[in-house]
């Protein structure tokens, strides 16, 4: 039988580059931190390809992109497009398209993983509204993000008493947030986010903080108050309810005092 051909350090490293992190194969919902692998990375540039173009391009072999992709896609983060023109006849002759003839491309999942601008995109928004409409202006956009906010949440809070009350809103910026947590204490529970996602914005405008703030007072009917910031350097924000302290059903937006 005749002996395989040792592979080579450098074919190794390039298939070494193909394989994800263990929590890109876990995870069908990537995040921005991720690090995306040179197949994704081939699939950003040149958009949908066959697995031989994508081994061509990344030159190593067919099967190792062939396993790589079935992976992805099992992750969530390569989708299966269109076939290949190439393979048109055969398909068209009632013979099932293959890997060999499928194109492949990035899911919308996996779009987080390349450069994204959205917190300067946010913050020249908000400077523009500001520049433009005033202080007001941007009071005003601010109360309609909180009223759209306390729409969503006042239905999911019915019926409930305020430990579920809070154990929900620890949702209140993402689903199974991690990083939100309730500490209880009588008379004044409060809030805690360790993970505020939009800390860029929040720093250059922290006047978009009000609408957490406004929002869980309208939501628990007792005023709030933000103890501990980000931009003051505590590395979380403390939201301490003040149970005694009753809060109008219906009261105008209150921009947060600093």
């Amino acid at each position: 039988m005749k002996a395989r051909k040792p592979e080579s350090s450098a074919r190794r490293a390039r298939v070494s580059r193909l394989r994800p992190s263990s929590r890109v194969a876990r995870t069908a919902a990537p995040r921005a931190s991720a690090e995306p692998s040179a197949l994704l990375e081939a699939l950003k540039r040149s958009g949908p390809l066959t697995i031989r173009e994508l081994a061509r391009d990344l030159a190593v072999t067919y099967e190792a992109v062939r396993q790589q992709v079935a992976e992805l896609v099992r992750a969530g983060w390569v989708a299966a497009g269109e076939v290949a023109s190439a393979a048109g006849a055969g398909a068209s002759a009632g013979r099932k398209p293959g890997p060999a003839s499928r194109r492949y491309r990035l899911s919308a999942a996996a779009e987080h993983l390349f450069p994204k601008h959205y917190d300067e995109l946010t913050g020249e928004l908000l400077e523009l509204v500001r520049e433009r409409y005033g202080g007001a202006g941007l009071t005003e956009l601010l109360a309609r993000m909180t009223e759209a906010r306390v729409r969503r949440w006042a239905p999911l809070l019915q019926g409930l008493d305020l430990k579920e009350k809070l154990r929900a809103l620890t949702a209140l910026y993402e689903d199974k947030d991690a990083y939100m947590q309730v500490e209880w204490r009588p008379g004044a529970p409060a809030l805690i986010e360790r993970n505020c996602p939009f800390l860029n914005v929040a720093q250059q405008h922290p006047a978009i903080c009000s609408v957490s703030v406004n929002t869980l007072e309208r939501l628990l009917g007792c005023r709030v108050v933000r103890e501990q910031r980000f931009q003051a350097g505590h590395g979380r924000c403390v939201f301490r309810l003040r149970l005694h302290e009753a809060r109008p059903p219906d009261p105008a937006f209150a921009p947060e005092s600093q």
